[in-house]
């Protein structure tokens, strides 16, 4: 292949280290000047000449990330690295083809961030580990915050997942000259990124522009559109301002950002007031993208001809509580501030005799926002008829945070510091003989839409189970599924 591809839009010219050529800061749609960072992406004007992408381009931009999700142990925000900028809507590839040869499958990742943050271009999501297995990778950059999720009267809702449908586009248009088949393209992604992957499938907008898909831990993040409305409402009128785009156009992104999280404070004083009361920004059932819950589209056969892996870790909520006193857990208020009545307690002391409070707590939320929404998707996309595969991520290395949102990130991507550069406290060995199963699976997915453990059907609800050794049991979201259909008053449960 050489340094040099060229695309639709114009050729670029990347690096090639240890076998890998690497492509970053491609544009896959135009800068967001002026109330353009407000509007639908549109396509990236050509240039003359040869583009070098040979660094990361700009971050889109967002504010820090806020206290609720920072370190885990000194309580440190994490500073986000990297200039922002208008033109930040670009994508990065990494390619083993040197020439000649057949096509490789597609692996395009959508990362996690609360749809508030995150960013492709970090460390943590370098792609030259999972390219040597194979695949050609590609990972997205696209709008968060106010700017991808906020009302604006005058443009559409849910612009960051269209940011990552215009990706995927790009990616039909032009992954074939770095060697990647476009007849075989698998989205992936953790939290937000796999709830933007659910979003896509149950829209009906995944035929033509992706094949197979891989969320890890999509969350129970779909807002209303009424609702959504009245929280970029207080956003906007603490900043003053009507919400247009060419309005919000004169307002500096930082000042936006540092008044988006204020809606937090007002909706957590009453959570049950509220869908989703942890953050100001989700996916909104439109009604245009999406217009109701995935797992109900799909229980009626929305993206069952797309092959899909459903899974959670076994402790997501962890890292939001292991800062928390356990001596103020109480399981039966946070049970209710998650829709369920105070007999979900007791069904969930049964289940787990002997659990603490703190324990209880964080596994009610677990199941609130990660666990359940993963088992919803995958047993809908299977009662439906699809080819479906559930996980969970079970192994654990440091034993007070055990498996944390987002741990298995690291092991998909061949990397023991991961996204936010943690310890993960793997004995000698354990982090390679772990990586190297995941890494397998999640590319022979790609390559045959067969992961390496047994479909999730129905009739017997099999899982793999990723620990040392790896193993297949029954769904260990099960008996939680069953509780939440008992106890949830309202129908944000599977039914």
């Amino acid at each position: 292949m050489g340094d040099v591809v060229r695309t639709e839009s114009g050729a670029v010219r990347g690096r090639s280290e240890g076998g890998v050529a690497a492509f970053l800061g491609i544009p896959y749609a135009a800068p967001l000047h002026g109330a353009l960072r407000f509007r639908a992406p549109l396509p990236a004007p050509r240039w003359d000449g040869v583009r070098d992408a040979r660094a990361f381009g700009v971050w889109v931009p967002q504010q820090g990330i806020p206290p609720a999700v920072s370190g885990p142990t000194t309580g440190e925000v994490p500073e986000v690295r990297g200039a922002a900028g208008p033109d930040c809507l670009t994508l990065n590839i990494w390619t083993p083809r040197s020439g000649g040869g057949d096509a490789l499958p597609v692996l395009v990742w959508l990362h996690g961030g609360g749809f508030i943050g995150g960013s492709a271009n970090t460390p943590g999501f370098d792609g030259t580990t999972l390219a040597r297995s194979g695949v050609v990778l590609v990972s997205v950059n696209y709008r968060v915050g106010y700017e991808g999720f906020g009302w604006v009267e005058d443009a559409p809702w849910n612009r960051g997942v269209l940011d990552q449908l215009a990706a995927l586009r790009w990616v039909q248009d032009n992954i074939a000259a770095f060697g990647g088949d476009p007849d075989r393209v698998t989205v992936f992604g953790q939290s937000a990124g796999a709830t933007s992957i659910v979003t896509l499938l149950a829209g009906g907008r995944a035929d033509g522009v992706f094949h197979r898909g891989i969320a890890q831990s999509p969350g129970n993040v779909f807002i209303p559109r009424e609702e959504a409305r009245a929280i970029s409402g207080m956003i906007t009128d603490e900043l003053g301002v009507r919400p247009t785009a060419e309005t919000l156009a004169t307002v500096p992104a930082e000042a936006i950002h540092a008044v988006q999280w204020n809606p937090v404070a007002v909706m957590s004083a009453d959570p049950s007031a509220w869908t989703y009361s942890n953050s100001p920004f989700g996916v909104v059932l439109d009604g245009e993208l999406l217009g109701e819950l995935p797992w109900t589209a799909m229980r009626r056969g929305a993206g069952r001809a797309i092959d899909l892996i459903c899974g959670c870790t076994a402790a997501e909520a962890r890292m939001f509580t292991v800062n928390s006193d356990p001596a103020d857990a109480d399981p039966v208020g946070t049970a209710r501030d998650v829709g369920l009545d105070p007999g979900a307690v007791d069904d969930y002391r049964r289940a787990r005799p002997g659990i603490t409070d703190s324990d209880l707590s964080t596994l009610v939320l677990s199941d609130a926002f990660f666990r359940l929404p993963a088992q919803w998707c995958a047993r809908a996309h299977a009662e439906a008829g699809g080819r479906t595969f559930l996980y969970e991520f079970a192994w654990v290395g440091d034993p007070v945070l055990g498996a944390y949102h987002g741990l298995d990130q690291s092991f998909v991507f061949g990397l023991p510091t991961g996204p936010l550069g943690w310890d993960l406290g793997a004995g000698p060995g354990e982090f390679d003989a772990l990586s190297t199963a995941m890494r397998s699976a999640w590319t022979q997915f790609a390559a045959t839409g067969d992961p390496g453990w047994p479909r999730y059907r129905p009739e017997d609800r099999l899982a793999q189970i990723w620990d040392l050794p790896p193993t297949v049991e029954a769904d260990p979201t099960a008996t939680s599924a069953a509780i939440w259909e008992r106890h949830h008053r309202t129908a944000t449960v599977y039914e």
